[in-house]
């Protein structure tokens, strides 16, 4: 589906990264039966390639405080686009931006530890932003599906 720029091992070394991203070389070695080595050799290929971007910790803030975690949806005026995403980009509670088509531009995130920092972020960041035509908040309930990244 998306791995045509992929052999075959390299599908496998990152089939088992998506499965647990903690495995050690020596794991992902052997259970693929290569060495350590070339299972080190290819990850780093991989990483020089832009391929795999990061390794991180997901955590699910809903289960350390009382955090909202929302989407915006946003349309701005042409001249005023690039001001808005830098606007969004410098907030630290927004967690992803997003250029999108159809109804509006912009998908953002964000995870704000309640109902007064909810309150701030609209007050202070979403409301004034310059150009605003539309703004369409969503407060997400709960979580269903969420996969990170790739499934190949």
């Amino acid at each position: 589906m998306f791995v045509e720029k992929l052999d075959t091992l390299d599908q496998k070394i990152l089939e088992l990264l998506i499965e647990n991203a903690r495995y050690t070389y020596s794991e992902i070695g052997n259970k693929l039966g290569i060495s350590r080595v070339a299972v080190k050799n290819h990850v780093k290929e991989l990483e020089n390639r832009g391929i795999i971007e990061e390794y991180t910790t997901i955590i699910d803030t809903h289960k350390l405080t009382d955090s909202i975690s929302c989407f915006f949806e946003i349309e701005t005026k042409p001249e005023t686009f690039h001001t808005v995403i830098q606007k969004l980009k410098d907030c630290p509670d927004i967690t992803q931006i997003y250029q999108t088509t159809g109804h509006c531009r912009l998908h953002v995130h964000a995870i704000v530890a309640g109902q007064e920092e909810m309150d701030r972020l609209l007050q202070e960041v979403i409301d004034p932003l310059p150009g605003a035509l539309s703004i369409q908040t969503n407060v997400i309930l709960s979580r269903i599906k969420d996969i990170k990244g790739l499934r190949l």
